[in-house]
């Protein structure tokens, strides 16, 4: 147990000094913020789930001490409690309840781990929507001090009139930015906590640490009701006020997991084509540098959900030939 608690301290730590860094204010802090869990998960699936509760309490404590109360409950909200329930339900297993099971245990479904990483997204989003304001008013008012501050720019009126375009221009980036920087975020966060849980686990396995089979990721799954989750979401998002703002996050959050699927599915439809090496790295270079070809990556995922694309894929490439 002293080895998990000196192994959980040691993940900490360093997941406090990436966490802490965008104290700095650069743009290599927010990269370096966003892969803070990434210690922490190792620990978990490397060694115990204990190791990465007891990192996470004392990455709180470590960066409460050094810049405040505010920074105890971002790091646990952001960082410890994603990397501490993300690695316990990765290593979660149970005995298998299939009688053609090939292993004596069952393991935590993948499709499951990316459907709390938008969960946890989601709520880490949620949590930190009050610290602008507690109704939409005060929240938009608050969101567009903070980026006018942040970005420098000047929305008052100017007193030359060749600077009005400018200035109009700066309104509009801001008004586009409240709106658009919630949704970014709970994408964003549901992206990164996806990738650091799987390159930890990817290190863990490197390492021999790995207590689990690998799973077949192209075969994920996630639960019907998640889909109903999802569409109520998406029609609360037209109720206006704060119930508007935050189902607008809770459906952005939840589509980027069908994303996350939609990867899946394009990786199980495409096994066996020559060309699969191409289309696969020509959709990753498009979604990494484009953006938005993720989209169509969301609606292969809610496809998968609805009519099980990837059998009827399977079905018709193992039908025997017609006789002639």
């Amino acid at each position: 147990m002293m080895q998990l608690a000196l192994i959980g301290i040691g993940a900490g730590a360093a997941a406090a000094l990436l966490f802490a860094s965008v104290t700095s204010g650069s743009l290599l802090s927010i990269f370096l913020f966003y892969v803070a869990p990434l210690p922490l998960l190792i620990a978990g699936i490397g060694w115990s789930h204990w190791s990465a509760l007891v990192g996470s309490a004392a990455g709180a404590v470590a960066v409460a001490l050094l810049f405040g109360p505010v920074f105890f409950f971002g790091f646990l909200a952001s960082t410890g409690v994603p990397a501490w329930w993300l690695s316990y339900l990765a290593m979660l297993a149970r005995p298998a309840t299939a009688p053609a099971a090939s292993t004596t245990l069952e393991w935590y479904p993948p499709g499951r781990l990316v459907m709390w990483a938008a969960i946890l997204a989601v709520a880490m989003i949620v949590l930190a929507i009050p610290n602008f304001g507690s109704d939409a008013e005060t929240f938009r008012a608050g969101m567009q001090a903070a980026l006018t501050q942040l970005l420098r720019i000047e929305t008052g009126e100017p007193s030359g009139t060749a600077a009005l375009p400018d200035a109009a221009r700066a309104r509009q980036l801001i008004e586009f930015l409240v709106t658009a920087l919630p949704l970014a975020g709970a994408v964003l966060a549901t992206i990164t906590h996806v990738l650091n849980l799987w390159l930890a686990a990817r290190i863990v396995k490197f390492s021999g640490r790995l207590g689990r089979p690998w799973p077949d990721l192209s075969g994920m799954t996630f639960p019907k009701p998640l889909l109903l989750a999802l569409a109520a979401a998406v029609a609360l998002s037209f109720a206006g006020g704060m119930l508007g703002i935050v189902a607008g996050v809770v459906a952005a959050g939840l589509l980027m997991a069908y994303g996350v699927l939609g990867f899946a599915v394009l990786h199980a439809i495409t096994a066996g084509m020559n060309v699969r090496p191409f289309l696969l790295g020509g959709v990753y270079a498009a979604t990494l540098v484009i953006g938005w070809p993720v989209l169509a990556l969301c609606l292969l995922g809610l496809v998968e959900t609805a009519i099980d694309l990837r059998a009827r894929i399977a079905r018709t490439r193992t039908l025997p030939p017609l006789q002639q």
